[in-house]
């Protein structure tokens, strides 16, 4: 079993706070074996994590900003426009043979997108479960019976956004070390989640941070 983060940001996200090589080194010194860079709306990260020579295999992956919320889309080589419909974000990612993942879907104040469009969860190709950026865990609890329901992958990132908490979410991948074989084993279902909570204080921090950035744009 392969032990994998699937949700990972580097300072190529605007609320990211690492550098790819600090992202890359805490994934080795954490021992996971793969990590997947899921920068909002951009695939900078993953291009800059091809030239590190890392033993730790790098997952490409965008955290796509959709009209109802966040959609993950891994394996994906091209960005796609933020701002549309999820649906039709699933259908674009899937389009270029990507595996699609709902983040943190009920997730208040997350942009989880299952709490606005319902459909979502049964086009996906798996829910994350365990996302370790949480209060109290109710949101990764509802997102674990929803994907039992309608029996989709489940997978858990740390959602780290500082190299620090690389691995405090994790997903159990049957898998061989290739990027290939991952994805597969996610369609799958060959996948089990789990990890520990991001510490409260960072969290918070991180939130009102990025709160205070949008209020700033919108001021602009």
């Amino acid at each position: 079993m392969l032990r994998c983060d699937l949700h990972v940001h580097t300072d190529a996200s605007r609320d990211g706070e690492s550098t790819v090589d600090d992202i890359l080194r805490r994934a080795e010194a954490s021992g996971l074996d793969a990590i997947a860079i899921t920068d909002h709306d951009t695939l900078e990260g993953v291009a800059r994590a091809r030239s590190t020579g890392s033993r730790v295999l790098v997952i490409p992956g965008i955290e796509i900003s959709t009209r109802h919320g966040h959609l993950i889309a891994l394996g994906i080589t091209r960005p796609i426009p933020p701002g549309l419909d999820v649906m039709e974000t699933i259908a674009l990612a899937r389009d270029q043979g990507a595996v699609t993942i709902l983040p943190h879907p009920y997730h208040m104040w997350r942009h989880g997108a299952a709490r606005r469009a319902r459909k979502c969860p049964q086009a996906v190709d798996a829910i994350e479960v365990f996302n370790s950026r949480y209060i109290v865990g109710s949101a990764n609890r509802k997102a674990a019976r929803v994907a039992r329901k309608f029996r989709k992958s489940c997978v858990g990132g740390s959602d780290a956004h500082n190299a620090r908490f690389v691995g405090f979410g994790y997903t159990l991948v049957a898998a061989e070390l290739t990027v290939p074989s991952i994805l597969t084993a996610i369609r799958e279902g060959r996948t089990a989640a789990g990890g520990r909570m991001t510490p409260l204080r960072t969290y918070s921090r991180q939130t009102i941070r990025s709160a205070w950035k949008r209020v700033r744009r919108r001021i602009r």
